[in-house]
């Protein structure tokens, strides 16, 4: 049984990738999932929970981001699989019999493969002569690491000469670019993944709700996106420049277009300090745990020109991008300073000073509602002359030193030269902000990267009316 957990219009939020709007399209894909499995004459079955309803149930299985999805298989419910495949009626549908059935279809019909092949957008097909040799084996291994995609092996002489296989090969066939890819050189799982891992996504793919969890789903954590309006009269040059850039960085990079002049895109562009007519643009960004951007010196969309961008990126010679706007020339008027990129070393590290920030993005609620109480607190402290009360707007300014993943992050720099950072996890009232500043930032607080874990991680800043401590990226 697959069970969503799902929360209300008005507490909902979902866990996603730093710029990702909501998967409104999750709901009718999950139900249309539920018929295709039903017309299969599948015993697989889809449920969903109101967890504002089953509260205890949601933190039995500590569901944290909205909507999740669970799968139970067998009865066994004390650990359940969590789904992170694709969000796609048919991406559920082939990771559910991925999990409930043989990883790798034995076809040795023609029409059989032909038919697999047809109905997916990537397929893996395993051509064994014996399907017990040492390479059938492997491949069998590397099937059961992959969900999203199907896997078939075929011993079949007519299939081996339908698709002009000659020795025993393992081809990625797919409705995109080449068309199919051949795997090339010694078989072993890893190199086998990382084929998969390679060309399972088109040369260039387009951010869209669809895309996004195989975007951000997906092994390659280094993405290089090239912004740029889809109705450009120069829009298929540089689509070519980009492509052709692409072919060389296949399982090392993803190249990733955003249309600019969507709507639904814009938040991405912020995220990037970008606005509409700046475009085209090309920005590179590391999804690991620390978001580093990284920006071209030229504007100039050519093959050459992002070939050795991303060289020099592989190479560790780029510096990262940092955003940060002018420093107002008011910004130490009000009780609440104002602190950006240009300011925020010698205002934060102070040695004579501590200074408490709060980390925030405009569109953010759960900001909005803590803004009276953060200028409560700083006219409490406005005459101190060792404390400070200050705010940074974290979607126009960038720091090396502080890495932000949510909002709003509160973080306290105390007075000294050691540089210590402080993140603050207690109450956000002007009681417990007072406690926490006058033991120095011991009351509430815990040095950067400790206590984290009931941060959320990635959760979609649209619909940030949901009663949670955090608004992410």
């Amino acid at each position: 049984i697959s069970i969503k957990v799902k929360l209300k219009k008005k507490k909902s939020s979902l866990r996603n990738a730093p710029w990702c709007g909501h998967c409104k399209a999750l709901a009718p894909e999950f139900a249309k999932a539920a018929g295709m499995l039903k017309a299969e004459g599948s015993s697989i079955r889809l449920g969903k929970v109101d967890a504002t309803e089953e509260i205890e149930l949601a933190q039995e299985y500590g569901v944290r981001g909205y909507p999740t999805i669970k799968f139970f298989k067998g009865g066994e419910k004390e650990s359940p699989k969590e789904y992170s495949a694709g969000r796609q009626a048919d991406d559920m549908v082939n990771w559910l019999k991925k999990r409930t059935g043989p990883s790798v279809a034995t076809l040795n019909e023609v029409t059989e493969v032909e038919s697999m092949i047809a109905d997916n957008d990537v397929v893996v097909v395993g051509f064994f002569k014996d399907a017990a040799s040492d390479g059938a084996k492997i491949y069998q291994r590397a099937a059961d690491a992959v969900d999203e995609i199907p896997f078939a092996m075929t011993s079949s002489d007519a299939v081996f000469s339908k698709f002009e296989v000659s020795e025993d090969s393992v081809v990625l066939f797919k409705k995109f670019d080449e068309g199919k890819n051949t795997f090339d050189g010694e078989l072993t799982k890893e190199k086998l993944l990382a084929f998969i891992t390679a060309n399972q996504l088109p040369l260039v793919i387009e951010f869209t709700e669809q895309t996004a969890p195989k975007i951000f789903g997906g092994e390659i954590k280094s993405h290089i996106l090239m912004f740029l309006p889809k109705g450009a009269a120069d829009f298929k040059d540089k689509m070519t420049e980009f492509k052709k850039a692409a072919e060389g960085f296949k399982g090392r990079i993803l190249y990733i277009f955003i249309d600019s002049d969507l709507d639904d895109n814009q938040r991405i562009l912020e995220f990037f300090g970008l606005k509409k007519d700046e475009c085209p643009a090309i920005r590179l960004i590391t999804l690991e745990e620390d978001m580093t951007k990284y920006r071209p010196d030229s504007n100039a969309i050519t093959a050459e020109g992002i070939t050795a961008f991303c060289n020099q990126f592989l190479d560790g010679k780029l510096k990262p991008h940092l955003m940060s706007q002018d420093i107002p020339e008011d910004w130490d008027k009000n009780p609440v300073k104002v602190l950006v990129g240009k300011n925020f070393e010698e205002v934060a590290f102070d040695p004579k000073k501590n200074v408490f920030v709060e980390f925030y993005a405009p569109w953010c609620g759960h900001c909005k509602q803590l803004t009276p109480i953060w200028e409560q607190l700083a006219e409490k402290y406005k005459d101190s002359d060792d404390t400070i009360v200050a705010k940074m707007d974290s979607t126009a300014n960038e720091i090396d030193s502080v890495k932000v993943h949510s909002f709003p992050t509160l973080k306290f720099f105390p007075a000294g030269d050691e540089r210590k950072v402080i993140d603050y996890n207690g109450e956000r009232t002007i009681e417990g902000f007072t406690r926490f500043l006058e033991s120095s930032g011991k009351e509430g607080g815990a040095l950067e990267g400790e206590d984290d874990d009931d941060i959320e991680d990635l959760e979609d800043p649209e619909g940030s009316d949901v009663e949670d401590r955090h608004t992410e990226l």
